[in-house]
């Protein structure tokens, strides 16, 4: 299994938190990939971190490894330069370089995470689907979906892109990953990286929410947990931010003490980031 986290080293104890949840529910070999980048004030995921992380995993299953990916040169030589000053960061539309990654370009399939999502359950499922003919399986974007249409003026198919399993050879093959790419250096957009997604993937799964849930509880059956931001109305509109290394804003904004486990290992092993 073949799992690519994206980012600088602000996301190291999210990463921290996925990957116990991971380990916790499945025990087979597990290929972790962090794709980083230091480009101006963004500074990368370190090598200390990552040797941390690769030595946790071969705990559970000596065939696992962490291995972490310098992407600086790839970035600057493919700048997204109409979505340079965007909200985000440079590192959320670091998926969009899989395919000029040589670690990653020559796998079957990967499975993206973002930093904030939680594992609690086995992935097996989720990983095996058949994705014969098609690009990406993901769920649907929670709030996206009612606003955005791309392939169909009323179809809903606007995926969240924080959880989503890549058919690698296929993505090569139609170009999808430089039309991406492509987008963000010509256009605009709100939330770039996954806007771009969208309009790029023409051959697409949409797959149960209990792999992708982004409410802020989850349910009996979901597998990903997704700490996405959420829009709150009462007593005022905010955009609540709970990120599942926030453990006292689980407990007293969310009310959620299923994950006590998980963070009690946490909060033992952070220091080693």
């Amino acid at each position: 299994m073949n799992i690519l986290y994206c980012g600088d080293k602000g996301i190291n104890r999210g990463v921290l938190v996925s990957v116990l949840s991971i380990l916790r529910y499945n025990k087979i070999p597990i290929h972790f990939f962090i794709m980083t980048i230091e480009f101006e004030d963004t500074k990368p995921f370190t090598e200390k971190s990552a040797k941390f992380l690769d030595e946790l995993v071969k705990k559970t299953n000596e065939k696992s490894f962490v291995k972490l990916i310098d992407a600086t040169e790839i970035f600057k030589a493919n700048l997204p330069k109409k979505n340079m000053g965007s909200y985000f960061t440079p590192c959320s539309m670091l998926r969009l370089y899989i395919d000029k990654v040589p670690e990653l370009n020559k796998l079957d399939k990967i499975l993206y995470l973002d930093y904030d999502v939680v594992c609690r359950g086995d992935l097996s499922e989720f990983y095996n689907l058949n994705l014969d003919g098609i690009e990406a399986a993901g769920v649907l974007d929670i709030y996206g979906r009612r606003w955005y249409h791309y392939h169909g003026l009323f179809k809903q198919d606007y995926m969240n892109s924080g959880v989503m399993l890549f058919n690698i050879p296929e993505c090569l093959k139609t170009k999808m990953f430089e039309k991406t790419v492509n987008l963000c250096a010509s256009r605009w957009m709100m939330l770039a990286d996954q806007a771009a997604l969208n309009k790029s993937i023409e051959k697409r799964k949409l797959i149960d929410r209990k792999f992708n849930e982004q409410e802020e509880r989850p349910r009996k059956d979901t597998v990903l947990h997704h700490f996405s931001n959420n829009f709150k109305f009462w007593p005022y509109f905010r955009v609540q931010k709970v990120k599942p290394f926030e453990i006292d804003k689980i407990h007293e904004v969310l009310k959620i003490t299923e994950y006590d486990d998980i963070l009690s290992e946490y909060n033992k092993l952070k220091d080693n980031l």
